[in-house]
């Protein structure tokens, strides 16, 4: 009787507290909630500030663009993914792409044209000045997208870099019970020292996951902004772990575990490449060296020999 008693009471107090845990939880992701949101309005105040100082000398940009209908004639449906990737985000970052890929190539041909006409013409007929500030202007043309092309590789590298170690760090926070709100934010603290940009997308997904209704989406604009394979293998095994109800420290175990074998995969394979790489330094710079260390000896003796000899019979 005493059994059935303690049976029935001890499923009694771990259901309350279990109730009184979920409880807790819930209202500690609402304070966290509020907090976020608090935040990024206080954010968003101090950035319209500026935005608002600098609109007075961006509206031309905003004008032409809209003047000239350049969003139809230069945006596609992966230019705002591309701007993200390379950490530019909101309207304004589009209207300033948008106006430089239009007025970048004019300013170009008109600076080239001035120069190869005015300042150095030589003997080079008229047409062919035109030729070449037509030529400049065409280069002028892939001039913005390749300095966006290459912010973006220094981004993804930086972040590439120190994700391993996100990782690690994500799930010693979830094994301490952590939620992934609470991780994420501690994360993006301690892993800014190593990579603001990467502390930069963790931030701005713990606040997603703060007020987005879907965190699946929050994990999957988190793979979408840095487009890295890595990143968005894990984003979808946290969105599988949230959707079916599975661990995700497991999934973030084993996450981690494929980040440190890639780590060292890309470093066997820095080392493996390292001969091929000195093969044309050694030909060049060593070997030469070494043949007139060794040959010199021998050449003083050969064309050395004759003089010294009739220098001693004279």
């Amino acid at each position: 009787m005493a059994a059935v008693v303690f049976t029935f009471g001890s499923s009694f107090i771990v259901k309350s507290e279990m109730r009184d845990r979920i409880k807790r939880v819930a209202l500690e992701r609402e304070k966290m909630r509020a907090e976020e949101m608090a935040r990024l309005r206080g954010g968003a105040v101090a950035e319209g500030r500026g935005i608002r100082r600098n609109a007075e000398t961006k509206t031309y940009m905003k004008n032409v663009v809209e003047r000239f209908d350049l969003k139809k004639a230069f945006q596609d449906d992966a230019t705002v993914d591309k701007l993200a990737m390379a950490g530019y985000r909101g309207q304004g970052h589009l209207t300033t792409f948008l106006f430089m890929r239009f007025v970048t190539p004019l300013v170009i041909f008109v600076l080239v044209a001035i120069y190869v006409v005015f300042v150095s013409p030589g003997e080079r007929p008229l047409y062919l000045n035109l030729v070449y500030a037509i030529g400049a202007g065409l280069v002028g043309v892939y001039l913005p997208s390749l300095l966006l092309k290459n912010t973006t590789s220094k981004r993804q590298a930086s972040i590439k870099k120190a994700w391993p170690d996100c990782l690690d760090l994500l799930l010693l926070c979830v094994e301490a019970g952590m939620s992934m709100e609470h991780a994420f934010k501690r994360v993006a603290k301690e892993i800014g020292a190593q990579s603001v940009e990467l502390a930069e997308e963790l931030t701005l997904t713990t606040a997603e996951l703060a007020f987005l209704e879907d965190r699946g989406r929050a994990y999957d604009n988190l793979g979408r902004r840095t487009g890295l394979d890595g990143v968005k293998s894990v984003m979808t095994a946290l969105i599988q772990a949230d959707r079916y109800g599975t661990s995700v420290g497991q999934a973030l175990r084993v996450m981690a575990e494929e980040g440190r074998e890639g780590r060292m995969m890309e470093a066997e394979k820095k080392a493996a490449s390292l001969p091929p790489k000195l093969t044309v330094p050694l030909i060049l710079f060593f070997l030469p060296v070494l043949f007139i260390v060794i040959m010199a000896p021998a050449m003083i003796k050969v064309f050395g020999g004759p003089v010294a000899s009739t220098v001693g019979g004279g």
